[in-house]
């Protein structure tokens, strides 16, 4: 494991935020960084160069998808992620417990691991941590994650805890198939551990204590934006942070928007994904320094003068109007999609450049204020 590294930089003396970097096989990830949603193996709409532009260090996908379609065999025949997409930075591949969790209806659970009906065709399939461990070996991932349990967000607390405590075991159990399980492509991944705990902070405390002690190489929070008030939130990230080791990168799975980001690197945090930028743009909804723009408004129809955002400088803002965008976007155009999501991802990778900046020069709260404010006022 002398492959990962994480060398912490600086820490914003008025918050927590921190600056590092993290160190797989295939990259160098400064933190705070953001890591795009390729759920099937591609970010949609976007190719690897255009990813590469963006400044984007990491990438996600989804090992439950991965593993129906086209099968975590056949990639790790193609010669791994990496080679199959085309893609030369890091990889993170989650545990898949969130789908299968959520398939509650059509799965059943058992100390073993937990047997599904696929969303495809039907077809039944058990996910253990053994197994998941093999899928994502498979699959080659740079940082894979252990598999755990995420209980919905309306559960009561003695579920959660029965929750938590599986996630323990779980853990364990993912830890020493982690070790057995051989690398197919030559190198490592990363194993991180995922506290649970719902929002209540002794189980929390509970979870993280029991992870730190198996040693992970990072160590990420689950089940959090699942419903709850975004205030709530902000306080379990703000104390579960505060939990794990200063000295290893820590990811907040699932979460958010541009706000929610600044808010939680400022709480500790220092990985983030999300659909939002992705799903937003297919949406027509564009995030801005000024806040988010509903691209199918009417006051955009003649607005010659304009890019979406004045502050980016993404293809889609040097080269194009909102007006014309706009006229793509209701006439059905597959390029507006591609602008759109061309603009969130690069909003997203320059708002936690912006961010490793103004932690290392001591800067980062009054910044943060004032981006939180402009966001907040016009939406």
């Amino acid at each position: 494991m002398d492959l990962f590294s994480f060398n912490l930089h600086a820490t914003d003396p008025e918050t927590k935020a921190r600056a590092a970097t993290f160190k797989t096989a295939h990259s160098i990830i400064d933190t705070p960084v953001f890591m795009p949603v390729g759920t099937q193996a591609t970010v949609k709409a976007l190719s690897p160069a255009e990813l590469e532009e963006a400044g984007c260090p990491v990438i996600l996908a989804n090992t439950y998808h991965l593993h129906l379609r086209p099968g975590d065999d056949l990639i790790r025949e193609a010669g791994g992620l990496h080679k199959f997409e085309n893609w030369n930075r890091s990889i993170l591949t989650d545990s898949g417990g969130f789908q299968v969790f959520s398939l509650r209806d059509i799965s059943k659970i058992t100390e073993d691991g937990v047997t599904f009906q696929s969303h495809i065709d039907g077809s039944r399939h058990l996910f253990s941590p053994e197994r998941v461990m093999e899928i994502q070996h498979n699959l080659g991932a740079d940082i894979i994650m252990n598999f755990d349990e995420c209980p919905p967000s309306d559960a009561e607390p003695d579920a959660i805890e029965k929750a938590v405590e599986r996630t323990i075991r779980w853990a364990s159990r993912c830890i020493d198939a982690h070790a057995k399980t051989p690398f197919h492509f030559g190198y490592p991944s990363a194993l991180f551990g995922i506290v649970q705990g719902g929002t209540l902070f002794e189980l929390r405390q509970r979870c993280a204590r029991e992870l730190v002690a198996m040693d992970f190489t990072g160590y990420a929070l689950g089940g959090l934006a699942v419903g709850e008030k975004i205030e709530t939130t902000y306080n379990v990230v703000d104390y579960s942070a505060e939990l794990l080791p200063e000295n290893k990168p820590r990811y907040l799975m699932g979460v958010g928007t541009p706000v929610d980001i600044l808010e939680c690197i400022s709480r500790g945090i220092d990985m983030f994904d999300c659909v939002l930028p992705t799903r937003n743009a297919r949406n027509g909804s564009v995030f801005t320094s000024r806040g988010k723009v509903n691209i199918r408004n009417a006051c955009h129809t003649r607005d010659f003068d304009h890019p979406l955002d004045p502050e980016c400088s993404c293809y889609a803002c040097k080269n194009f109007s909102v007006a014309y965008i706009r006229h793509l976007y209701m006439a059905g155009e597959i390029l507006a999609l591609r602008l759109l999501t061309l603009h969130n991802v690069n909003f997203y990778m320059n708002l936690v450049r912006k961010a490793r900046e103004k932690i290392i020069k001591a800067e980062f709260n009054k910044w943060k204020k004032e981006m939180v404010s402009a966001m907040n006022d016009n939406r």
